[in-house]
């Protein structure tokens, strides 16, 4: 019978020779800053798979994403810092201390409880690491900066709700996204680009409010409302060409009218 936990000893190895003298010369010349992009690329492409429902494509993608994981991890044992298994041990030992309500005997009601808890779990760690130095003056502290900006947004007012500090309803959100909206319309009366620019840029943090408050993936619900517009604008490129017709050549309210057709055909 296969034994399939052996298959991670096989990707250390196979890393292993890969950067090795007789491996790849292409593997050998990476470092830590050529490896940045492909991270960044493998990680977008775990969620495309994850936006196309594909388990096999899924799989895939989360495979070469661990590839990456396995790449690093080469680099830092040449270094003689860390390997691979040093990082499995430490997220392991890291999420059995912070599961104290399954690994202890913690109580908690619901899951933002244990959200709630989940900072002070980490200043504790860095205080009995001896890193005291290193625990953080405030909620929004360790929030990567290269984070893409919609991620961000979710990520502050994520940690912002932990503390209490969010709209107690949908119904809050909404009052707000529309207050934001009328504020853009007084700076556009006013012809202040600089005052738009601020106004467009609350607006657009307001409505990915409603994705966080609704516990939606913000990044997937855009890919999605992306690729719907893309069918439909297609579609309607193609009943316009079917009529002769080219698109720069026909009037808004014709292609308005050939949308609107589409939609309720669920084109």
């Amino acid at each position: 019978m296969e034994n399939r936990k052996e298959y991670f000893q096989k990707l250390v190895d196979l890393m292993r020779l890969l950067r090795s003298p007789d491996g790849c010369p292409w593997d050998r010349e990476q470092d830590r800053e050529t490896l940045k992009p492909m991270l960044i690329e493998e990680a977008h492409e775990v969620l495309e798979a994850l936006d196309s429902e594909d388990a096999d494509d899924l799989c895939e993608e989360l495979g070469d994403l661990l590839f990456q994981v396995i790449f690093h991890c080469q680099i830092a044992e040449e270094c003689n810092e860390f390997d691979a298994f040093e990082v499995c041990k430490r997220v392991y030992l890291k999420m059995v201390r912070r599961h104290p309500h399954v690994f202890g005997d913690v109580e908690i009601s619901d899951s933002d409880e244990l959200l709630r808890n989940w900072e002070d779990l980490k200043a504790a760690e860095k205080k009995a690491a001896g890193k005291e130095e290193a625990i953080r003056d405030s909620m929004m502290d360790g929030i990567p900066k290269s984070l893409p900006a919609m991620y961000k947004t979710y990520q502050v007012t994520a940690k912002a709700s932990r503390v209490g500090f969010d709209w107690s309803s949908i119904t809050g959100i909404r009052e707000k996204v529309f207050e934001e909206f009328d504020e853009l319309e007084e700076a556009l009366e006013q012809e202040d680009s600089r005052q738009i620019k601020e106004e467009v840029g609350d607006l657009l943090f307001a409505a990915l409010n409603v994705a966080r408050f609704l516990e939606i993936d913000p990044e997937t619900a855009l890919n999605q409302a992306n690729a719907k517009f893309e069918q439909r604008f297609r579609s309607m490129e193609q009943v316009i060409r079917d009529r002769g017709n080219s698109l720069k050549d026909t009037p808004l309210e014709e292609m308005e009218a050939v949308w609107q057709a589409n939609k309720v055909n669920g084109a």
